[in-house]
């Protein structure tokens, strides 16, 4: 069975966001794909007060100033599609009131025939949390367990109930509902988050840093879901990070899914052999332009299916 592919859609600075939208989601569905992604980046602080996922002295790349906010994004592709599923990947949970959120996507859910995939982590910018998170840095991990508690709750049956640290519904009546269950993913790396993983969500999120260690962290986190019980198979999505250049990448230095086309596919191709269900190719920071996104992932598409991903 071949690997289902995903697009993100275009949520950087470089793209008008109203019209270039609804046009490369229907593109994507028509080329091929089956899903499309947004991620979630709430600002982009000058000077930061730390570098790129915490490191010291990494800049932020370019790409994330100023970048559309991602359930907006998504319900306009929601509403120039008919097909392909709409994920997140992933959105910032401790940025975002619990129940507000669980809202949101109930009602993308209803209103797209229940395509919604919900992708969520803990996110690492303490300029983000600064600025918007409904609890403290120190607990996010705590505010991540109460968002999938009350997303859990509110896209159950009525009457809603759930008593959490900042989110107390006594008994309610919550409306629309998903059109069908929506999943839970979550991009877990450290040992914690892997059993919070197994223990409460749908399936992984992880990002393609090379097929080896892809391989290494899949029977891992199969090895902890047969030791802690799980008996409910693991959803997968694979997010690949490219950086697309139109003449391949020469010398040595050269990074996973860095290059040209062939040079993606070869990567693609190695990270499929892993066994996930699902890539999600990342591209528009290597792109101008709504054009040039649409003709890059339609020759990517077709270089993935004819090497047999």
């Amino acid at each position: 069975m071949a690997t289902r592919l995903g697009l993100s859609l275009p949520q950087n600075k470089q793209f008008a966001i109203g019209r270039d939208v609804p046009d490369v989601a229907r593109a994507a569905e028509q080329i091929g794909y089956e899903s499309l992604w947004v991620y979630e980046r709430a600002l982009f602080p000058e000077p930061a007060t730390q570098g790129l996922y915490g490191m010291d002295g990494v800049p932020w790349p370019e790409a994330y100033r100023g970048v559309a906010e991602p359930l907006i994004t998504l319900a306009l592709a929601a509403a120039a599609t008919e097909r392909a599923r709409l994920g997140t990947s992933v959105l910032v949970a401790p940025l975002h009131v619990p129940f507000q959120l669980a809202k949101q996507l109930a009602t993308l859910a209803a209103a797209s025939g229940g395509r919604v995939v919900a992708g969520v982590g803990t996110g690492w910018s303490l300029d983000e949390y600064a600025a918007s998170a409904v609890r403290p840095f120190a607990e996010r991990g705590k505010a991540l367990d109460e968002l999938i508690g009350v997303c859990r709750a509110v896209w159950g049956p009525d009457p809603v109930t759930y008593a959490g640290d900042t989110t107390t519904i006594t008994s309610a009546v919550v409306a629309p509902k998903p059109a069908r269950p929506i999943p839970i993913l979550l991009a877990a790396m450290a040992p914690k988050a892997m059993r919070r993983l197994v223990d409460h969500a749908d399936g992984w999120l992880p990002v393609g840093m090379g097929a080896e260690q892809l391989a290494a962290q899949w029977r891992q986190l199969q090895d902890l879901a047969a030791e802690r019980g799980r008996t409910e198979p693991l959803q997968t999505v694979l997010r690949v990070n490219t950086q697309y250049t139109p003449k391949a990448f020469e010398g040595p230095g050269r990074q996973p899914f860095q290059g040209s086309v062939a040079q993606i596919i070869e990567d693609l191709v190695a990270h499929a052999e892993v066994g996930l269900e699902e890539i999600l190719i990342e591209m528009q920071s290597s792109v101008a332009d709504a054009q040039e996104f649409k003709d890059v992932a339609a020759e990517l598409y077709e270089a993935a299916r004819a090497a047999g991903v």
